[in-house]
């Protein structure tokens, strides 16, 4: 049995986080690393105690709002912006780690992770944002794009 190396231990366990979403349009997860410890994990979908889009229905879909605009209609939260504020809830602190995500981040969840401190990024799948990748770039985050299917390595 091959051991996974840690980038795809990370991506597997944020594959795993996805699954917890509500959002009928994306599943993202996220997971902030650092020193190949998990800080926070997150999902997308609506706040804690509101109604989940399955029930209310989706505001962007009803709309019509194509992918990566207009994310201030959305009754959800970025899995990114979870993991941000489990970590602050809990007192963790999330500087100089890195971020694994299923999804590449949004220029919102980029702004956020970018003050928040993150050095790294790490994602499976790309998004269509073409303001996120300039921002990330131009504050100097690393961005490592692993693809949606990664290999088991040992390590």
């Amino acid at each position: 049995m091959k051991r996974p190396n840690w980038d795809t231990y990370f991506a597997n366990i944020t594959r795993d986080v996805a699954s917890r979403s509500s959002c009928l349009r994306r599943s993202v997860g996220a997971l902030l690393v650092r020193d190949r410890r998990i800080l926070a994990t997150g999902y997308n979908g609506v706040p804690s105690g509101l109604e989940h889009c399955e029930i209310s229905g989706c505001i962007r879909e009803q709309m019509k709002v194509p992918s990566g605009q207009r994310h201030e209609l959305c009754r959800g939260l970025h899995a990114e912006q979870n993991a941000i504020i489990q970590a602050a809830i809990h007192g963790v602190s999330i500087s100089g780690a890195t971020l694994y995500s299923t999804t590449y981040p949004c220029s919102v969840c980029a702004k956020m992770l970018i003050q928040a401190k993150i050095i790294e990024i790490v994602v499976l799948e790309s998004y269509s944002d073409e303001l996120s990748p300039k921002m990330l770039s131009e504050a100097g985050v690393k961005v490592r794009f692993l693809g949606p299917t990664v290999e088991g390595q040992n390590g």
